[in-house]
């Protein structure tokens, strides 16, 4: 079994912040951490005199690499420890060509500087940021078998699907001097050497990979002094001020994308606030209700009456005028295109994206064999061709319109210029009347808009959020909406007048883009299982269901001692089925002294912090090991009792249990 990390930077390139490379560091990293090997792979480029300078000073196998910007997306190239100028040279040319952060090369530049992939080993970023593309993975073929990720969740959902790529997990690490805390991430592989053809071997299978050396993919390492952790759910116990927090906020430090529940952090007696936080976390439902109404407000707001009628006033008194004059016409107001309207030239965007869909459904090749399933290559591509075909016709037209408007509109000026008669005003009669249309359906769709009207509703173990349209209610809810100082009373006159109420709020100090938030509040209501309005300790209830719910868009799940704001009933028959429940998908990690988490939530894991003075310096130390286990051990070693453990820190201690049980429960009980 190998540990290895096949992702380290040691040179700071285009991709990267200054940082300066500490050896001391990479070698305290290698040796805390029990590394068997590592790669040397820097953004787009090589130094072989640094690489050989590591290889000498590191006792463990270091494998020369590159991370390669290709097609958008980053993949690692590992080399063997061989022919070294060959593959600086090679490496030499992709820097060449990677001028900026934005640059990238292409598949064909990628093989022509490597034309024999199979001698390496090739690991994109597969669960990670910035990706390869599906398309790109395709380009490669077999030369793909492995990708990194970037957490235990990640590593675990890519082994239990048989699609996935066989996962492994690097640090992706830059190594300065005076480093507090080394990273964990690395992954175990069953190699029987550290050569490159051994690993590459193991990488074509998932049974291979590991998250530990001698617990499979169930445990992980957390922190670089030895701390394990199961990849379900972990209980931390211990008494006041031995280390539970400090211990938490260490596995934080070498864990990316947590979520971490606070002490005493979802305590809420203040109902407005809670209000404003429910309606923060449901913002999305807001954002996509109005989506629709938000692309309305930009084309009515492009709509000007009072513009449109005095066009149209100016046009009725030109003509008035003309017709007065019709007797006194001189030769030039009497040829036939001295009062010409311009030929209207067709729209072509509708077209435009038609055949942007069409060549889009052509090119895709991660769901061809879908698409096809429907439609047959040759019918899109009938449809591509004959698409194009309308374009090309509609848009010669256009030309052709175009070339003849600006004509007569050069013989119109002309003839304007030499006649002393009157000319009619140019007008759009067919734009007006549609702003007019526009104007009129976008009061009728507000006024539908801000009638009272139940738009989402969601359960969170027996609470509910619902979510109600309404109308605002005065000036002082809008300055509350724009969170500001700005004055709204007037516009607020014009509440019940859409479009002029839209008018209004141009000569307010507010951004165009945030105007469509202004004609109808959506409320927020948050109901207890009876369907009222939650009390106070019911709405810090919510907000830790809420939470723990929400964990789930995260790699890992933290609550420091919950028992400090909620009773035992509510952890017991809410809190912890939820927490089990999340566990199967991601690792959690609960402190607690409250038996009711500690013991009867059953987690996979329990963890043990002790405080010692030594030499007069606070120390801290973990145990850890199943909770049925009769000892727990630390990364030395070293064994204490369980159920020790157990009393002291859920029970205050043995004696105490047996009493509370024998002299009050079970008096109460008979």
């Amino acid at each position: 079994m190998k540990k290895v990390d096949l992702h380290i930077h040691t040179i700071p390139s285009l991709s990267d912040k200054e940082f300066f490379f500490s050896l001391n560091s990479l070698k305290d990293y290698a040796e805390k951490l029990e590394l068997d090997c590592i790669a040397i792979t820097n953004h787009n480029l090589f130094d072989k005199g640094q690489f050989e300078q590591i290889s000498s000073e590191l006792p463990i196998k270091v494998f020369p690499g590159i991370e390669i910007d290709l097609e958008a997306g980053h993949i690692l190239l590992i080399s063997e420890n061989e022919d070294l100028e060959d593959f600086d040279l090679k490496c030499k040319k992709v820097t060449e060509l990677i001028k900026t952060r934005t640059d990238s090369i292409s598949y064909e530049q990628l093989i022509e500087i490597f034309p024999l992939l199979s001698r390496y080993l090739l690991i994109p970023h597969y669960d990670k940021k910035p990706n390869i593309k599906i398309e790109t993975l395709g380009k490669l073929g077999d030369n793909i078998f492995c990708g990194e990720v970037t957490s235990v969740r990640k590593f675990k959902a890519c082994l239990a699907e048989s699609d996935k790529l066989v996962p492994v997990i690097f640090s992706d690490c830059r190594f300065v001097e005076g480093m507090i805390n080394y990273p964990t991430r690395q992954t175990y592989i069953d190699a029987n050497d550290d050569s490159l053809m051994a690993l590459k071997g193991c990488l074509f299978d998932k049974n291979k990979v590991y998250l530990s050396k001698e617990e499979g993919n169930e445990f992980f390492q957390a922190t670089d002094d030895g701390i394990i952790l199961s990849t379900g759910l972990n209980v931390i116990i211990g008494e006041r001020s031995t280390g539970k927090t400090y211990t938490l906020e260490k596995i934080i430090n070498g864990i990316e994308n947590v979520k971490y529940i606070e002490q005493f952090s979802l305590l809420q007696n203040d109902e407005e606030k809670f209000k404003e936080l429910v309606t923060t976390r449901h913002s999305l439902v807001s954002e996509n209700y109005l989506k629709e109404f938000k692309d309305v407000i930009y084309e009515v707001n492009d709509v000007d009456i009072k513009s449109n009628n005095q066009e149209v006033e100016k046009y009725l008194g030109s003509l008035k005028k003309f017709a007065s004059e019709s007797d006194k016409l001189d030769s030039f107001s009497k040829c036939k295109l001295y009062n010409e309207t311009k030929f209207e030239l067709d729209d072509l965007e509708n077209l435009k994206a038609l055949i942007k869909a069409t060549k889009l459904l052509l090119d895709n090749v991660e769901y061809k064999a879908l698409i096809n399933k429907h439609v047959s290559e040759k019918s899109l591509k009938d449809l591509f061709f004959e698409l194009i075909h309308n374009y090309k016709i509609k848009y010669t037209k256009n030309l052709e319109r175009s070339f003849v408007n600006d004509l007569t509109e050069r013989i119109k000026d002309d003839l304007k210029i030499r006649s002393s008669s009157t000319s009619i005003e140019d007008i759009d009669f067919s734009k007006i009347q549609l702003d007019k249309l526009k104007v009129s359906k976008f009061n009728q769709l507000v006024s539908n808009l801000q009638r009272e009207n139940v738009i989402d509703s969601k359960e969170i173990r027996g609470f509910k959020v619902v979510a109600k349209t309404k109308k605002f209610t005065g000036a002082s809810q809008l300055q509350k909406k724009s969170k500001s100082r700005l004055a709204f009373s007037e516009a607020f006159e014009n509440y019940n007048k859409p479009y002029k109420y839209l008018i209004s709020l141009k000569s307010i100090a507010i951004e165009e883009t945030d105007y469509y938030k202004y004609f109808v509040d959506i409320e927020y209501k948050t109901l207890n299982k009876h369907g009222f309005p939650v009390s106070g300790g019911e709405r810090s209830e919510f907000n830790l269901l809420h939470e723990i719910s929400d964990a789930l868009k995260h790699d890992i799940l933290m609550i420091d001692e919950p028992e400090s704001s909620f009773d035992n009933i509510f952890l017991k028959n809410e809190v912890n089925e939820l927490i089990k429940e999340i566990s199967k998908e991601i690792p959690v990690i609960v402190v607690t002294h409250n038996n009711t988490i500690g013991a009867s939530i059953k987690p996979d894991f329990l963890l043990y912090t002790q405080k010692k003075i030594v030499d007069g310096d606070i120390k801290y130390e973990v145990y850890f090991g199943h909770p049925m286990s009769k000892v727990l051990k630390n990364h030395e070693g070293k064994e204490i009792q369980n159920i020790d453990i157990l009393f002291n820190c859920l029970e205050a201690g043995e004696e105490a249990y047996y009493e509370r049980k024998q002299k009050a429960y079970e008096i109460l009980k008979n």
